[in-house]
């Protein structure tokens, strides 16, 4: 029967052309299998790419085995074109230890950097920015890698589609995005995803060339492919790759093809890649029966091996302190640089500038990113004057795409390079708010995988700025596992926070007060030092109560205690609040017997509450009163300057430590 495919031998050999054939029939082999283990709960859930395996092997084949490539849940012949041990996948699929996730994530949410393999998480955009990222990485040191980044053509309606796009294009990133077009996102057809006829239509926007290409063709994919990455790895360019496939079962098991007419899923399985390029060896007189069949049975006993390993593999036992370790990158070698004594008076945004300086002279390959941080020198002007020492590849403009640059700052990481992420405001963070709480934050936990990442996040309010550009949001991310945050006060601070932040290996919000960049003034070392993380500062100290705060609230606090020298109090400056110094506090609690917690956001679901319930659960046998918050009203925040003086909290913090003396 004659293939209902066209296939090219072009160049070929024979050993290639069986190759490719083996490659493709090993992952259908054990997905046939996966099913069984599935109905036999064996395994809880499987993402099928059966008739798409052209695609996935094609790709892997054509790269070199270390050029880095992102796959989705239906790529299975990447990772077993990279030869990855089976009974480590199959681990992987049950939960078990010798997978790649500690049972801590399923199926294909993993990465492995020993197979420069790259995991997706379900949210599927941010998956394109991190290849941005890791191709940057190899500009940046001139590896001439291509790097590979697979979607299916939902993911094509998410914003990241665009914004990564956008990126690779106007920096040249050598990126392959290679959308796999098989007609639903679930089971929302292409009718009502987009309008145009091609997704490869939708390169055109972004200057780049785009392919439309017989996904179940192995031939033609492996061609292409490989035509491409030698030309990029000499020529840097993004390039899309649209490959015309199907799946013929649901997005997964339980899903079922219901909304597939039969006649549809007829006319794709008579193009299945395997079974059509089978018949075109034999023809060809390449494959035999009895190849085949020695093929099959070399693969099925393998599977049978590695299954066997797995299933004697013993079951995860928890174990609590690993799970909390393994949250964060380990740090405990971290080298304290002390604070040198020659100082000069600087206001906070030049110590944040110097200690950013600073940064970019000790590591020789840090980025930072961000918009108009180049030859404008950024909207605070934190960075001016930085290009002409450091240059463009790393003072790095950005288009106005939060989220892409931040998945971007991740795949940096993971190709070994620090960077940093300026948001232009703290309030903008929103729009990149998940691949820092779902990439970053979690990177660690899931696949050991540092994600070495700052992001600097100018805050605040008090400058009539309107609700856009004055939230101080530290509250999105102090409740998320796997990031750090820290919020400085004054400039030696900030100066010595942000190098230590930028020597963490972990994700860090870095949050600055504008406010505070212009008018508060310091004595700061002007050599280049590092402040301990997770540290708190008693910066005044008494017996008749304990003042907590952070940021701008802190010089609120330090300005009501000027005109009240009989007061005796304890004032620290929190500094970091994730991880949080909470002995620091209940040293000072115990002590005064009375505390009170005072933030400038909004009072419900902030800071606040979380450090009055640690004292009240820790301290409550020591405490003469009940333990007070001051913060802003619960409203957005307001542009003019008097509606901005009511919302704020620092009018209610003289007459609240007050009344907690008096109590």
């Amino acid at each position: 029967m004659p293939s209902k495919i066209n296939f090219n031998k072009n160049s070929f050999n024979d050993e290639m052309l069986l190759k490719l054939y083996e490659n493709m029939l090993k992952p259908r082999l054990i997905e046939e299998k996966m099913l069984i283990l599935l109905r036999q709960g064996k395994i809880s859930k499987w993402f099928s790419g059966i008739g798409q395996e052209a695609i996935s092997v094609g790709v892997a084949s054509a790269l070199e085995t270390n050029e880095y490539i992102l796959p989705m849940h239906r790529n299975l012949g990447v990772f077993t074109t990279r030869n990855i041990p089976l009974y480590r996948l199959f681990s992987q699929w049950q939960g078990k230890m010798n997978g790649f996730t500690k049972g801590r994530d399923r199926s294909f949410h993993f990465g492995t950097q020993e197979f420069k393999i790259v995991g997706m998480i379900s949210h599927l955009g941010p998956q394109l920015g991190v290849a941005d990222g890791i191709a940057l990485a190899n500009k940046l040191k001139n590896t001439k890698n291509v790097c590979a980044v697979f979607s299916g053509e939902g993911g094509t309606s998410e914003g990241d589609f665009h914004e990564s796009l956008n990126v690779a294009a106007v920096w040249s990133l050598p990126v392959l995005f290679c959308i796999e077009n098989n007609g639903y996102g679930l089971s929302t057809p292409i009718t009502e995803q987009f309008k145009c006829s091609d997704i490869a239509d939708k390169g055109i926007g972004y200057g780049m060339e785009s392919y439309v290409i017989d996904g179940n063709n192995i031939l033609e994919v492996y061609s292409k492919v490989d035509e491409l990455a030698k030309s990029i790895r000499l020529n840097p360019r993004p390039v899309l790759l649209e490959f015309k496939t199907f799946r013929v079962r649901g997005h997964e098991e339980a899903s079922g093809t219901n909304y597939v007419s039969q006649d549809v899923l007829d006319s794709w399985i008579s193009k299945d890649p395997i079974k059509n390029y089978q018949e075109f060896l034999m023809e060809e007189g390449i494959l035999t029966e009895a190849i085949d069949s020695s093929l099959r049975t070399a693969i099925n006993l393998e599977i049978q091996k590695h299954l066997q390993i797995s299933f004697k593999e013993a079951s995860i036992i928890p174990d609590l302190e690993t799970e909390l370790k393994d949250v964060y990158h380990d740090f405990s070698d971290f080298k304290a640089i002390q604070p040198g004594l020659k100082k000069k008076n600087k206001r906070f945004i030049d110590a944040v500038s110097e200690g950013l300086y600073q940064s970019m002279e000790a590591h020789d390959d840090l980025v930072i990113m961000g918009q108009d941080i180049a030859e404008y020198g950024g909207a605070f002007k934190v960075t001016d004057g930085f290009i002409e020492k450091f240059g463009k590849d790393r003072i790095r403009n950005t288009p106005i795409c939060e989220s892409s640059i931040v998945s971007a700052a991740y795949g940096l990481s993971i190709n070994g390079i620090k960077s940093i992420v300026e948001m232009q405001f703290s309030d903008f963070v929103s729009s990149g708010f998940n691949p820092i709480v779902n990439l970053l934050a979690k990177s660690h936990y899931r696949w050991s995988q540092k994600a070495d990442v700052v992001i600097r996040m100018p805050c605040g309010g008090g400058v009539s700025a309107g609700p856009f550009h004055s939230q101080t949001n530290e509250a999105w991310f102090t409740k998320t596992p796997g990031l750090k945050v820290i919020y400085p006060a004054f400039p030696q601070d900030a100066k010595g926070l942000l190098i230590a932040a930028i020597n963490d290996p972990n994700p860090i919000l870095f949050f600055e007060h504008k406010a505070l960049y212009r008018s508060v003034y310091q004595d700061v070392s002007e050599n280049y030092f590092t402040l301990e993380i997770g540290k708190a500062r008693l910066i005044k100290e008494g017996n008749q109560l304990t003042v907590i705060s952070f940021g701008a609230a802190i010089h609120w606090v330090l300005d009501v205690l000027k005109n009240h020298k009989e007061i005796s109090v304890d004032v620290i400056d929190l500094n970091t609040l994730q991880p949080l110094d909470s002995e620091t506090i209940y040293t000072s609690v115990k002590k005064t017997g009375k505390a009170i917690i005072v933030q400038e956001d909004s009072l419900f679901g902030g800071i606040a509450s979380d450090i009055s319930a640690l004292i009240s659960e820790n301290c409550f046998e020591f405490l003469d009163a009940p333990v007070k918050r001051v913060a802003s009203i619960e409203t957005p925040i307001p542009f003019n300057k008097g509606l901005e003086n009511q919302y704020l909290g620092k009018n209610k913090i003289e007459k609240n430590i007050l009344e907690l003396i008096r109590y």
